[in-house]
């Protein structure tokens, strides 16, 4: 039986976020802590910097806009979180947002008194079952999550391709109960961005509280130390695939509340903006850290840009190779601190 994930051998990276004795423990989560703060920073520097360019962009609208966009991205980060933490990626949330969106029209086209809650539910079987199948390629068939996963993003968006057959979902079709998923407010903070706290404060929970939490970070950060402790590798990677999808499909159905109206081409290539969110919101692609706080931010930053941009009337590119330089900043940044810390262990060894 596994009694806590730091009672493995880890890897440096892991340990910024598991250690927590001693002085190099209480050193590194103090780091961990900083880069959520550091994200925390940039964010209000950004709102403020683009406010004093263009007192325009501080409005309630442009808050709400921000708040109803992010909240589908920062879903699907937060399910991409837990694929990364066990050292894997899920590249077809994208076309699960798709097809999960469409089915979910199809429905209401279909049923037009169909319940909100039942379409919700609907839209988070369609992302099970393609979860699922990720899941088995990876866990079972031992196939690399890139490259199954990167099949299914094709396979997923081929199928949705030949049902939708050029077709569309119009806003007109859904009913006003469900439309207000996205419309509504409670207390003057939009419904949707609600659903999605409610959402991420309950993963972070399960990441941080419980056992299978925990044990996505030890696969992450040594999957051989996690088996030898009784942890099953292949049943958690399972599980983590099968919350990715399961995310993405209920992400699909928001996503249709939110636009109204879908075709075979939606959320198409928003993988990349979602891998993006979770590495600049410091989860590291080598696994074993991370957080959901953290890829919150770090899906807030992104957002925030986007319309900041649009604001100030900068060309669509610049937020394209401002989220490549975040990646690569942020990569960078995880390899300079893991060598540091590396480097002070290991004097603090000899020394010792």
């Amino acid at each position: 039986m596994m009694r806590h994930s730091s009672t493995h051998p880890v890897p440096v990276q892991a340990s910024v976020a598991k250690r927590s004795n001693g002085n190099a423990g209480g050193f590194l989560a103090s780091l961990a802590r900083s880069r959520e703060t550091t994200l925390f920073v940039v964010l209000i520097l950004l709102i403020a910097g683009t406010g004093l360019a263009k007192p325009q962009f501080l409005n309630l609208q442009n808050l709400r806009d921000v708040l109803l966009n992010v909240s589908i991205i920062s879903l699907l980060t937060a399910g991409m979180t837990v694929v990364i933490l066990m050292r894997h990626i899920d590249l077809s949330v994208g076309s699960t947002v798709g097809i999960s969106a469409y089915t979910v029209g199809s429905l209401y086209v279909a049923f037009p008194h169909m319940p909100v809650i039942v379409a919700l539910l609907a839209g988070l079987a369609i992302g099970l079952v393609a979860g699922g199948i990720n899941a088995l390629l990876v866990a079972v068939g031992r196939v690399p999550s890139l490259v199954a996963t990167l099949s299914t993003l094709y396979i997923f968006r081929g199928a949705d391709y030949a049902w939708v057959h050029g077709g569309q979902i119009n806003a007109t079709s859904l009913p006003d109960a469900f439309s207000r998923l996205a419309t509504g407010a409670f207390l003057g903070i939009p419904t949707l961005a609600l659903i999605a706290v409610v959402v991420l404060a309950g993963l972070s929970v399960y990441l941080k509280q419980f056992r299978g939490g925990r044990e996505h970070y030890a696969i992450g950060s040594n999957p051989e130390a996690a088996r030898l402790a009784g942890v099953n590798v292949e049943r958690r990677m399972m599980a983590g695939f099968l919350l990715s999808g399961a995310i993405a499909g209920f992400a699909g159905a928001l996503w249709l509340a939110r636009f109204g109206t879908v075709d075979a081409s939606t959320a198409k290539g928003i993988e990349l903006q979602v891998v993006a969110a979770a590495v600049v919101g410091s989860v590291a692609i080598t696994g074993g850290v991370g957080t959901i706080l953290g890829a919150t931010l770090g899906a807030l930053v992104l957002g925030v840009i986007s319309i900041a941009l649009v604001v100030l009337h900068v060309s669509p590119f610049w937020e394209q190779a401002i989220e490549g330089a975040l990646i690569v900043a942020a990569i960078a940044a995880d390899t300079l601190l893991a060598r540091s810390v590396a480097k002070r262990m290991m004097r603090k060894r000899d020394h010792g």
